[in-house]
């Protein structure tokens, strides 16, 4: 028997054996982390001697290892025997078969079919288990890659180190086939049976030196790594141009200043040193020397008035305060005193709203230039087989509640992630299941089989977008520039397939209940049978646990729908399962239409990205942190099984609408100078809002001006969604340079390189800083050891740092000063295949203690300690010196849903605001950033911390007109000239700058007035509780709790799109409001009829009041009008309304007639 032993001496004695029901194999897994109620004495030696133990295989932080009977005294055995799988099975695994035969696939990765099929469990106080669900089949044979030759018979390299295709039609055949066609097929292609156009003799290439034609090996990615040591050099590959090039006179610099004469000849002297040296100058004529990215600024007709409104505006407000403070009211001191106070506030609040957008900026990207330099469209020396340079990138989805977030959501989020425009090997997606239902993971396995069809079809036909029911439900002409014949078929099928897809899935809940019941009962049957058999009394009861059953028969590892110990929301063990293994390098081609594949894939890449269901450990008595803890276990999990260099960030609800998204990122984070961003942000975009956007829910003044505006200082701030992380930006790590800003308003600028260099043992640094060699951290055992107690005891996470540092370096001729970069070439490498060691070290990264005396939340990943752990972590990478990037492209990146309802919308607002009290109170306070963020940056982050507080005064603001009106008595003693010029200044500017705003950022004066009229709704219901509950968290320690936002899902024919919007649903939030709206009305009655039966009536004072009391109604209509309904009811709501009205205008003449 085999079996895993961990290479801790501190690891768990527990061993446990999986057997299947055939009894044909077993294999043991012992946890790698600590489990120190299992033994007494954890560090004990082990009871193996030398010639006992045999090495099998490493990864990772396990090992095999095969021990003897005598061995194992302290060796605890479980046996877990597998049921038979049903013949129904969730998904089949031929996607990413290569294009060889399948028992050759497999004899290169034998654990490739254990893995796929395999859930792997573990946590506290319990051993990694790994669970069988099915038994293992042949696999259908896929087409021939187009790197093999086309011709029967013959499995030679299609280009035969030639680097050209003989044919326009692209059909790969080997240099002999090739020739065998020229003279003995009439020199016909056998692919298009076109003629060959060049069939003249070739001309022989001069032969290269061995030492030329053989490449250099590239690394593999496991530990101990000479990352720096081991990349083939950069070589330079130019084609001669005999005409006369302007562009290197254009752009001659220091590289290329003397090219051709004695110290620089033309015959190969190669210059500079290391991987610098080449051969030649560089070609600045090629695209690859273009830059990805341009920023652009906007233009000085627009914002050099824009700053001078805002200068303007200051000095009449500085102005207008100085005059209200000059010109008290006496006959109302106390009226005066609020309405000044509150105005002070008002203009401080302003200013610091309206300096960060001092320097808006527009970015651009050019992706035809990525294409090129990182995806070779011909074979070279440093990539023979064609593959991308890119990145890897890990994507990670998160949900937590199956009844408030629809699977059917999360699957449409998942298959548009699948069908990605970018290199299938370089993607690798996770979906966070933090309720550990088993509804979210069979529709994962359900989205995993549906792929196999719709992937290949969004491919094949360019389909956008990608999310099948977005696609499907688009109100537009299917065949608008589509150009295949066979496309209308195509799409019929797909749409065929697709609603049966959502039916199996929207069923999955009954399904799931039905089949548990007839399990449980059938659990009962026996132990009745068994009570029977043992002598009891049939009538005493028996307490059977209700139990939720997996399609394969055997119990659900995560939450049981009637909880019960170990099995409810908050006590559960951690889960992993591979729904879709790593895909190859090469591409697969599909196969003709059949009895199994819905359309014709020969000339389409069937690969699919690799699908993970994860489900951290949950246990009483151990904080899970929300989120932000789900965030940082997929970090800590994805770190060890694809490692991406980048994460993609996304909520379950928040699709991805453009395919090339991931690609838009990646230009910024690989152009000159990414190295210094952490983070590129993409906008919020929503659908399913009524047309009138009655609560801005858009929140295009936010996405598209603010953000913007930020994104000409430091950066944008994290917003939680659609976000591209670098992984050691996550790490807490320093950036490679950053600028130190001293002095009044930081106008004093030091530059630092932050490179880690040597230094002396006892030295203590505060700062994680990148290695300034790639393999330091692996010869420095102390940086080793406090790598350890901040990212916890797995050496597998700790050695994935080093490698994902290096997967995110630019290219060499990119990099910036001090900074280290990479060959060009250097990530065209096969992915190393998953195995068993490494699944279980996953595990056991997401148990529930792993974080246990670490830095993980405090200093690495998502941070906690907030309800907004999304602007808190941004907040710390840019107080480390991080710049960040906003990437608005042409076509929607991502889109999502939001919240229509007005309750759910003031909770959603609530959440925001609790969370800015929170951090204002905390150590992430603007007014304690470092040096290295910039004082506008430092600005906006401070506004985002104080804004909840301008609710205070709003409330008051609001009811002074009342106040004013009931009173008599106005803000001001008269309304003379002065205060209404004043006045008027004031409000046009603002007028003004709103409407230059509107130009330079695009957004419409409906989305400006509807962000206008929340912020007041918003600012007297859900803002002044957050301030409260905040208070009562920072003072008394009340820790607060919020509900989930419910995602609304697609609806059904002949269901109104917009139903949430007119339920009403009771909050405490909405009686601010409604208290204002009657206070006002009922002051406008009064006021009206004081001055009409009054024999001295004071219209100045009046019509003063009556404005600003209806400038408060004017901005509360939304939510008023929120309170009547549906359209249908207007009717019955304007007879109530004009009843209340005559009502409270009796009420306010006999108020009038007792004054």
């Amino acid at each position: 028997m085999v079996k895993m032993a961990a290479k801790s001496p501190t690891s768990s004695p527990v061993t446990i054996t999986v057997t299947s029901s055939g009894g044909s194999r077993s294999m043991g897994l012992t946890s790698p982390v600590p489990r120190h109620s299992v033994s007494n004495n954890p560090n004990s030696p082990s009871p193996l001697s030398g010639g006992e133990k045999r090495r099998a295989s490493s990864s990772g932080g396990g090992r095999y290892l095969s021990f003897s009977k005598d061995s194992t005294d302290e060796f605890v055995a479980y046996t877990v025997h597998i049921p038979p799988t049903p013949d129904n099975r969730v998904f089949s695994d031929s996607q990413n078969s290569p294009p060889l035969e399948s028992s050759k696939s497999r004899g290169k990765n034998p654990n490739e079919g254990f893995i796929k099929d395999t859930i792997f469990t573990g946590g506290f106080n319990s051993a990694t288990k790994a669970h069988v669900r099915k038994s293992s089949e042949e696999e259908p044979v896929m087409a021939k890659s187009k790197l093999i030759c086309g011709m029967e018979g013959c499995d030679e390299k299609a280009l035969d180190g030639k680097f050209k295709n003989y044919c326009e039609c692209g059909f790969g055949i080997c240099h002999d086939c090739y020739l065998d066609c020229v003279g003995n097929g009439g020199g016909h292609c056998p692919g298009c049976k076109e003629p060959y156009k060049d069939m003249d003799g070739e001309s022989e290439e001069e032969p290269r030196s061995e030492e030329k034609d053989q490449a250099n090996p590239l690394p593999s990615w496991g530990r101990g790594v000479k990352l720096e040591k081991n990349f083939s050099l950069v070589q330079s590959f130019k084609n001669p141009n005999h005409d006369f090039d302007h562009t290197r006179w254009l752009f001659e610099t220091k590289g290329t200043y003397g090219y051709g004469n004695a110290l620089w000849p033309r015959d190969g002297y190669e210059f500079g040193r290391g991987t610098e040296r080449y051969e030649n100058p560089p070609d600045f004529s090629d695209r690859r020397n273009k830059p990805l990215t341009r920023k652009i600024g906007i233009s000085a007709a627009i914002i050099s008035p824009y700053r001078l409104l805002m200068v303007l505006r200051l000095g009449v407000l500085g102005c207008f305060l100085t005059w209200r403070i000059m010109h008290p009211n006496h006959e109302a001191i106390w009226l005066w005193l609020m309405s000044v106070v509150c105005e002070i506030w008002f203009a401080f609040s302003w200013v610091l709203d309206q300096l960060p957008k001092l320097c808006p900026v527009k970015r651009v990207t050019d992706l035809s230039v990525l294409k090129e330099r990182f995806e070779s469209s011909e074979p070279n020396l440093r990539n023979p087989k064609q593959l991308s340079d890119l990145p890897g990138i890990d994507v990670f989805v998160s949900t937590a509640d199956a009844d408030k977030e629809p699977p059917l959501v999360t699957a449409n989020t998942i298959l548009s992630i699948l069908a990605v425009d970018y290199p299938v090997e370089k993607v690798a997606c996770y979906l966070s299941d933090d309720g550990g239902s088993l509804v979210t993971f069979e529709a994962l396995a359900e989205a995993a089989s549906f792929a196999r069809v719709w992937v290949p079809f969004c491919r094949k036909h360019k389909i956008e977008p990608r999310n099948p029911e977005a696609y499907f439900g688009q109100k537009r002409d299917p065949l608008k520039n589509k150009v295949r014949l066979d496309f209308v078929r195509d799409r019929r099928r797909v749409k065929r397939e697709y609603d049966e897809f959502k039916v199996r899935i929207n069923a999955l809940p009954d399904s799931i209940r039905r089949r548990s019941d007839a399990y449980n009962a059938q659990t009962e049957i026996r132990a009745k049978k068994k009570q029977v058999e043992l002598g009891v009394n049939p009538s005493e009861p028996i307490k059977v646990p209700k139990a939720t059953w997996m399609a394969d028969g055997s119990h659900w590892h995560g939450t049981w729908s009637s909880a019960e110990d170990g099995h409810s929301r908050g006590d559960h063990e951690g889960i992993i399962q591979i729904m879709l293994v790593p895909a190859s390098a090469e591409p697969v081609f599909g196969n003709e239409v059949d009895e199994e594949n819905l359309i014709d894939t020969t000339d389409v890449d069937v690969r699919l990205p690799m699908l993970v269901y994860v489900s951290r450990e949950k246990r009483p008595g151990f904080d899970h942190n929300k989120k932000a803890g789900a965030m940082n276990a997929l970090v800590r999990a994805s770190a060890i099984m694809s490692n991406g260099a980048f994460i993609l960030n996304l909520d379950c609800d928040h699709y991805i609408y453009n395919s090339l998204a991931m690609r838009e990122g990646m230009c910024f984070m690989l152009d000159r100078g990414g190295d210094k961003i952490c983070y590129v942000q993409f906008p919020q975009r929503f659908e399913g809002i009524d047309p009138n956007d009655r609560y801005a829910n858009h929140n295009t003044v936010f996405f598209d001006v603010n953000m913007r505006a930020l994104d000409g200082l430091q950066g944008p701030m994290y917003v939680g969604t659609g976000c591209i992380f670098r992984r050691v930006a996550l790490y807490g790590f320093s950036p490679p340079r950053a600028t130190e800003h001293h002095g009044w308003f930081g106008r004093h600028k030091i530059r630092k390189l932050l490179r880690k260099s040597e230094k002396k043992k006892d030295e203590e640094d505060d700062e994680m800083l990148l290695p300034i060699n790639g393999n330091q951290y692996e010869d420095d055992d102390a940086a080793r050891a406090s790598l350890a107690k901040q990212f916890g005891n797995s050496t597998s996470l700790i050695d994935s740092i080093a490698v994902a540092e290096f997967g995110g370096r630019l290219l060499h001729e990119l990099r910036g000063k001090g900074c280290l970069g990479r060959p060009a070439g250097s990530l065209a490498v096969q992915r190393e295949p998953l195995d068993a060691s490494a699944l279980a070290e996953a595990v056991s990264v997401i148990t529930c203690f792993y974080e246990d005396k670490t830095e993980w939340g405090k200093r690495v990943g998502w941070i906690y300690g907030s309800v907004t752990e999304d602007v808190v972590t941004g907040y710390r990478m840019h107080n480390r010196g991080w710049r960040s990037v906003y990437c608005v492209t042409n076509r929607d990146a991502f889109r999502g849903t939001a919240p229509i309802n007005l309750t759910d919308r003031l909770n959603q607002v609530l959440r925001w605001a609790t969370g800015s009290v929170e951090i204002f109170f905390s150590r992430n306070n603007a007014l304690c950033a470092s040096p290295r963020m910039k004082f506008l940056q430092r600005v906006a982050y401070f506004n985002v911390g104080i804004y909840p507080f301008t609710s205070i005064f709003l409330l008051v603001y609001c009811v002074l007109p009342a106040l004013s009106l009931f009173s008599g008595k106005f803000i001001v003693q008269t309304l003379d000239v002065t205060f209404l010029v004043f006045l008027l200044a004031i409000t046009l500017t603002l007028c003004m700058l709103a409407l230059l705003e509107i130009r330079w950022s695009g957004i419409t004066l409906h989305d400006w007035w509807r962000n206008e009229q929340f912020w007041l709704i918003g600012g007297t219901s859900a803002h002044p509780a957050a301030v409260i509950q905040g208070l009562l968290k920072v003072i008394a320690g009340i820790d607060i709790s919020f509900t989930l936002t419910s995602k609304s899902s697609a609806p059904e024919d002949g269901e109104d799109e917009f139903s949430e919007l007119y339920e009403f649903r009771w909050t405490t939030l909405m009686i601010p409001p409604i208290t204002i709206i009657m206070f006002n009305v009922i002051a406008i009655g009064v006021a009206i009829s004081r001055t009409v039966y009054s024999p001295f009536p004071q219209w100045s004072k009046l019509l003063g009041g009556v404005f600003f009391s209806f400038w408060v109604l004017s901005h509360l209509y939304p939510f008023a009008k929120g309170l009547m309904g549906r359209r249908g009811r207007f009717r019955q709501s304007c007879i109530y309304g004009l009843d209340s009205s005559a009502l409270l205008f009796h009420c306010s003449q006999c108020m009038y007639t007792l004054l």
